[in-house]
């Protein structure tokens, strides 16, 4: 193992014929003997990518590169605190993909930082953002305005996100991205507010005409919303079953303009052949899946897994009038048996809407297309 770093230390040393540097699994010490011999001006790095899986790794001073990545494209840190990090990339003008993964408290960066450093990065097209944040929850009645003019990413087509909300929703009031075309965007399940969050949403040109899919597995809830092709996801991950879906319900419920058009709506499980029993009747309040369902006012067709036909049944029951899914004209369900308890239980929801000129059909689905 010494011997291989000892040859990484001494390729690195010929600054000026090195196009790429692709290091992963760093321990510290290793990291710092890579950090030692990068301070220097690499005028042909093109490709970067550093990833630690220390504890603790070293902080990477500001004069690593020289200060300058005049060619650089592409640049992946993780693990690692990088406090001069804007100042570098300020001069990377031709940069095409960053990511910043697991970056400590130590390394972060503002979102009026993160928004300056997007409107100079022009050739940006794809950026991933995994910060942690010293403040958590921020008094939303002490929060900036709103700015006259935001800043323009005029590349950027692809954004993930994975860290506190509060983060994400003061970086969104500074910037615009005309050219989104992918936008995921995963968060704890904390009591959801994201009202300047549905801005962005909704002046992303990438929604119309999609589908819905509401998708849970062991540990992850989200939102996905498919066009032909283009691809949004919204995540909630984390928490007790019931948790996930009630902050999966805010978030539908934050004023997403796109959901109110969406006629296919698709509530599926990833779950592994071990089915859990978490969603079973009575497991997750009624109240919940009608909170879900509300945004949805322009579905035709709804489909259903099999793991949450009973709470969705006894919900729907409990449903007067078409003041949820007033447009629902079918049902379909991941292994429907021509009776049961889940026939029983929308038997109530149907027939009050066959009462009412609206009717439904119950038919089988097979689960193709999820």
């Amino acid at each position: 193992m010494r011997s291989g770093l000892d040859n990484i230390v001494i390729a690195l040393g010929q600054s000026n014929r090195v196009f790429e540097v692709i290091l992963e699994d760093l321990g510290c010490w290793q990291l710092e003997n890579i950090l030692a011999v990068m301070q220097v001006p690499f005028p042909e790095l093109r490709e970067l990518h550093l990833f630690s899986n220390g504890e603790s790794p070293p902080v990477v001073p500001d004069s690593f590169l020289g200060g300058s990545a005049p060619r650089l494209r592409s640049f992946k840190l993780s693990g690692i605190s990088f406090p001069g990090l804007p100042k570098l990339l300020l001069s990377a003008t031709h940069l095409v993909d960053l990511y910043l993964l697991r970056i400590p408290l130590s390394g972060y960066i503002s979102p009026e930082a993160m928004a300056d450093l997007l409107s100079v990065l022009s050739s940006l097209q794809t950026l991933f953002l995994a910060l942690r944040s010293p403040q958590s929850r921020p008094n939303w009645e002490s929060r900036r305005p709103l700015p006259l003019k935001r800043s323009v990413s005029p590349a950027l087509n692809g954004f993930c996100f994975d860290s506190a909300i509060e983060y994400l929703e003061d970086l969104v009031t500074y910037i615009d991205t005309p050219q989104l075309s992918y936008l995921n965007i995963t968060f704890d399940p904390i009591d959801f507010d994201g009202p300047r969050l549905a801005q962005i949403i909704s002046r992303t040109p990438i929604l119309a005409g999609c589908d819905a899919h509401v998708e849970f597995d062991q540990l992850t809830a989200r939102v996905r919303l498919p066009s032909p092709l283009k691809d949004s996801v919204i995540g909630i991950s984390f928490g007790p079953p019931n948790c996930r879906l009630s902050s999966v319900a805010q978030a539908c419920n934050s004023g997403f303009p796109p959901l109110s058009m969406i006629e296919d709506l698709y509530i599926v499980d990833r779950y592994s052949q071990e089915r859990s029993i978490h969603w079973k009747k009575g497991a997750i309040e009624d109240v919940s899946w009608l909170e879900l369902l509300l945004p949805f006012p322009a579905v035709k067709n709804l489909y259903l897994s099999k793991d949450f036909m009973p709470g969705i049944a006894a919900s729907l029951q409990e449903v007067v009038g078409t003041e949820v899914l007033p447009n629902l004209q079918n049902i379909f369900v991941e292994e429907l048996e021509p009776s049961g308890p889940f026939q029983e239980s929308i038997g109530q929801f149907v027939a009050a809407r066959e009462l009412s000129g609206h009717p439904i059909t119950i038919s089988v689905w097979n689960g193709l297309g999820r």
